[in-house]
């Protein structure tokens, strides 16, 4: 049985969480998948699971471990940027394992690829366990037996292009519909707009120049957007990036919010970068993963799925 690590490096899980995380431990342990749990897991004092230099030890620790075949982070909300002066990336640049997670974990996900150039997955595992269970799972076995459980060595090795068997698998794709433009190619960066951007002005914001932007949020509505949105200009994002995916804006849709995030992303990207959107990329259950530092190619007659 192949080993898969579990960590919370955002917010510690509060012990109400656990019927979920033991709901999880059995799907994976059904797939041939055993976990291995940090030691940082569930809250010892409010917020806080450990303190940040013990948490990045303990996922280095999986990271080294030669039998963890992936790292999936079970976390969200506020504090994984204070495990990134800990983490040992020389090691990581050497490992050919991925690191999962979502939300708040678009901190180590990008500054990994920022300081490695190697990629990590946008996707939370617990999507297994809501109410999206059926379908999640059914995707998630699919890649698990392709990749997490299979021998060739090939399909596991990180690069900037994905076998084209990696890219037909189901977990990886999404519909999406084209904005503006007809094409989009790039290497993805970014993530939650708002975690990403406290990356910004520190060693571990990804060089911007032809990338694709991935942006989503959970929370924040119209004043927050515009605020994430200049910062994201005045930094010369737009004006070096090569086009921009929109995944869901969750809040922003649930309040109905106007101008809406399309109208507001054309207002400081412009008319001429391609922008793709799609409600399969975010905080929803039915969420699919999409790697962050790896090139993706997108065309406007093939989204409507």
């Amino acid at each position: 049985m192949n080993k898969v690590g579990i960590v919370a490096c955002s917010n510690a899980q509060l012990l109400s969480y656990k019927a979920d995380i033991d709901r999880l431990d059995k799907i994976l342990r059904d797939m041939g998948l055993q976990p291995v749990y940090s030691e940082y897991i569930y809250e010892k004092e409010p917020y806080f699971s450990g303190i940040a230099r013990d948490k990045a030890k303990a996922l280095m620790e999986l990271y080294k471990a030669e039998d963890i075949v992936a790292i999936f982070d079970i976390s969200g909300g506020d504090m994984a940027n204070e495990i990134l002066p800990y983490l040992d990336y020389e090691c990581i640049a050497n490992t050919d394992k991925k690191f999962w997670g979502y939300s708040d974990l678009t901190t180590i996900i990008n500054a990994i690829y920022a300081k490695t150039g190697k990629s990590s997955m946008l996707y939370q595992v617990k999507n297994l366990v809501w109410d999206k269970t059926r379908s999640q799972i059914g995707d998630f076995v699919e890649y698990a037996n392709k990749i997490l459980l299979s021998d060739d060595t090939d399909n596991k090795a990180p690069g900037n292009e994905p076998k084209d068997e990696i890219k037909k698998l189901s977990l990886l794709e999404f519909d999406y519909d084209f904005i503006q433009g007809e094409t989009l190619k790039g290497i993805v960066i970014g993530g939650n707009i708002r975690c990403f951007l406290k990356l910004a002005g520190t060693e571990y914001m990804p060089d911007f120049t032809d990338k694709v932007l991935l942006l989503e949020s959970l929370g924040g509505e119209v004043p927050q957007m515009i605020t994430y949105l200049n910062q994201l200009q005045q930094m010369g994002a737009f004006s070096k990036i090569s086009g921009i995916i929109l995944g869901t804006f969750t809040t922003m849709k649930a309040n109905n919010c106007k101008p809406d995030i399309i109208e507001l992303v054309r207002r400081y990207a412009g008319d001429k970068l391609p922008i793709v959107k799609t409600e399969y990329i975010g905080h929803g259950s039915n969420s699919k993963a999409i790697a962050i530092g790896i090139a993706i190619s997108l065309k406007s007659n093939e989204g409507d799925r």
